[in-house]
Formats: C-alpha cells, sequence, structure tokens
C-alpha cells in the first residue's frame, strides 16, 4: 500500500541519518582520546613514572583511553549493523528505498 512504502522510506531514510551520526560520534570519540593521551609515550617518560612512583597519573590517563576505546568499540559495532541493514534495504532494489538512503545520508551528514 502507499501509506506502507512512504513508512518504509522514512525509516530507511531515518536509518541513513543514523548511520551518518554514528560515524561522525565515533570520529569525535577518536578525537577526544587521542586528546586524553599525553603529549610524550616514550618508553623513558613511562619507565620515569613507574619508578617515581607515581604511576597514578598514568593508570588514569590508561583508564580514560579504554573508556574512549569501549565506547570506539561499541559505535563501531552499531555502524556495521546500521550499515548491513541500509545495505539490504537498498538490495531490495526499489527505486523509492534507494532515495530514501540516498536523501538520508545527506540530511545525516549535513546536520
Amino acid at each position: 500500500s502507499l501509506a506502507g512504502m512512504v513508512l518504509s522510506v522514512v525509516v530507511i531514510l531515518l536509518l541513513s541519518v543514523l548511520y551518518e551520526t554514528v560515524k561522525i560520534g565515533k570520529a569525535k570519540v577518536l578525537r577526544r582520546a587521542m586528546l586524553a593521551l599525553p603529549r610524550s609515550l616514550s618508553q623513558e617518560a613511562l619507565t620515569e613514572q613507574d619508578e617515581d612512583g607515581s604511576g597514578g597519573r598514568h593508570d588514569a590517563v590508561q583508564g580514560r583511553w579504554f573508556l574512549f576505546h569501549v565506547s570506539q568499540t561499541l559505535l563501531h559495532v552499531l555502524q556495521v549493523v546500521v550499515g548491513y541493514m541500509v545495505m539490504l534495504a537498498v538490495m531490495s532494489y526499489n527505486a523509492w528505498i534507494f532515495l530514501g538512503v540516498i536523501i538520508g545520508s545527506v540530511l545525516g551528514y549535513f546536520v
């Protein structure tokens, strides 16, 4: 029916917007993770921190980096799942669904 087709196109459009949003979110998390790392990660600097007994800052940095890494992993899984769902929708070879994906991608990237 017409209502079912319109609903399908809107859902696929929203999935495409979600895909682009997750992609941008993943890039932002990567940027934050890189900013959270200390400027110098040389072996000498890490060894000096361990010998001084001041490994607390190093442990905090490692913990923060681990949280960023876990969130990036979860966002990657979400991006892959949504991407495959959008790909399966396109593989229906329906022109309206395809246009919904294109418009959703454009809107998601623009926003």
